[in-house]
């Protein structure tokens, strides 16, 4: 296991994940946790979310206009409360 470029394709997916695909959040903070005891079962993780991203390089998020020629109102909502800060 010392061959295997887990620290790399780790970097990988941090960067794809922070850059364009928020998706892999989960997986990625997943299999990062194991950088310093890699075993086995990290590097088959890790190469399945790099399969997951060979997989799904052609899907995205498509937004359309309406019929009536009017844009969407795209809206997001988050949940947070600052970390309790009472200032904010």
């Amino acid at each position: 296991m010392s061959q295997v470029p887990y620290a790399s394709a780790v970097r990988s997916l941090i960067y794809a994940m922070v850059c364009t695909r928020p998706d892999l959040a989960y997986a990625v903070s997943t299999v990062s946790r194991f950088m310093s005891n890699l075993g086995k079962q990290y590097w088959e993780a890790a190469k399945r979310v790099l399969r997951y991203l060979r997989g799904t390089a052609r899907l995205g998020l498509v937004f359309q206009r309406l019929k009536t020629g009017k844009p969407r109102l795209l809206q997001g909502y988050v949940d947070v409360d600052y970390a309790g800060d009472l200032d904010q």
